[in-house]
């Protein structure tokens, strides 16, 4: 690989080696994309105090997240069709964010099956899950987690119906695909890509064909998406699935200080303060300037996590020294992955653990447990005043 030092080279590489399709399907937001846009650029306006003087040695980034040790406050985001930005990638996902020592998540829209996963690793990992229609299929995949020792599972409340992506529709990215020439043609030119998906028989949702009943093929399955996401999920509903599940729960689509309530009344153990990425509801603010609103609303009641717009592991800092207790990446790893599979998701962890240590480091703090909000300094007014 080239020298890769932050986050944006690992992006340059991505775009070069993976199909159109499919980089755009990761590098884009629905409608306007002014959500997606915030997310990253309202990082940059909250700054860090410089302290001098300070034995900087033994300096640590461990932490917990909902009682599991971690090498870092951040974990690898579920992302649907990891598996197509590079051959069998939930696995070498998986695999370097073990070694690395950080939770790896898993998409219910997965490529590679939970299955597959968990016989390339040999720690639990977390399992997200959107609720279907079909009662049968949820009550199975919820079993299939738990029978492959998943030690959280993280429930996704901000997709029970489709944003629309604008990239996607004129890719033709569908079930099944429907490409355009132009992809076709750019599919041809990224041979390396190509030598890997041949190699594996990690082609389709693994989740879900041969799961589901009816689902044999990529045919059969555009039939059962088009129906299953349950738009009549509510809070009922997800005390239903925690008891179902019995073992610790994460509920990630936060953005108001209400439905942070509800999560504690429901007994999550945490939730996540998350816009899926820009790629639902666009004209939401960001995740990072909801934050505040919704620690000030929940307190100590429940651990509050954040994803949607981090890139660096100064951006980690600061949603840590805003009072989240962890942390999310999707793209940030998927450009690793896209770049140089199991090696690149590495690479993207190391550039992030190293901008945390040394910016944790010169704001005077030795453990990431002390990046509190006396090391950053944050705009007046900063999530603004909306009526």
């Amino acid at each position: 690989m080239a020298v890769i030092t932050n986050i944006a080279d690992l992006k340059r590489q991505h775009k070069r080696r993976t199909p159109k399709m499919f980089y755009d399907y990761c590098e884009s937001g629905s409608w306007t994309e002014q959500t997606f846009r915030e997310n990253t650029s309202d990082f940059d306006q909250i700054r860090f105090r410089q302290r001098i003087a300070v034995d900087m040695t033994g300096r640590s980034t461990e932490t917990k997240m909902i009682g599991q040790d971690v090498a870092m406050p951040v974990a690898l985001a579920p992302v649907g069709l990891t598996g197509m930005q590079c051959a069998d990638g939930e696995i070498k996902a998986a695999k370097a964010a073990e070694k690395f020592g950080v939770p790896f998540t898993l998409s219910t829209m997965s490529v590679c099956s939970i299955e597959e996963v968990a016989k390339h690793t040999t720690k639990p990992f977390w399992f997200q899950l959107y609720v279907m229609r079909d009662q049968e299929f949820l009550e199975g995949i919820i079993q299939r987690a738990k029978d492959a020792k998943c030690s959280a599972l993280v429930l996704t409340l901000d997709l029970q119906i489709l944003g629309q992506r604008h990239k996607d529709l004129k890719n033709g990215l569908s079930v099944p695909l429907r490409p355009t020439v132009g992809n076709m043609l750019d599919l041809a030119t990224k041979w390396r890509w190509g030598m890997g998906m041949l190699g594996t028989k990690n082609k389709s949702f693994g989740n879900i064909v041969g799961h589901a009943r009816g689902v044999s093929n990529m045919g059969s399955l555009m039939t059962w998406t088009a129906e299953q996401f349950d738009p009549r999920l509510d809070w009922e509903k997800i005390a239903k699935i925690k008891e179902m599940w019995g073992g610790k729960l994460i509920l990630k689509g936060i953005m108001e200080p209400e439905d942070a309530l509800k999560a504690v009344e429901v007994g999550a153990d945490a939730i996540i303060v998350s816009n899926h990425g820009g790629r639902q509801l666009d004209g939401a603010l960001s995740s990072i300037k909801m934050l505040p609103a919704i620690i000030d609303a929940v307190g100590d009641q429940i651990e509050v996590h954040l994803d949607s717009g981090i890139r660096s592991g100064q951006d980690v800092l600061k949603a840590i020294a805003m009072g989240a207790k962890g942390t999310y990446i999707g793209r940030a790893f998927i450009h690793g992955l896209g770049a140089n599979g199991e090696a690149g998701v590495t690479k993207a962890l190391e550039v992030i653990h190293k901008e945390m240590d040394l910016t944790m480091a010169l704001c005077g703090r030795k453990h990431i447990e002390k990046m509190d909000r006396e090391t950053v300094l944050v705009p007046k007014n900063f999530a603004g005043e909306w009526d």
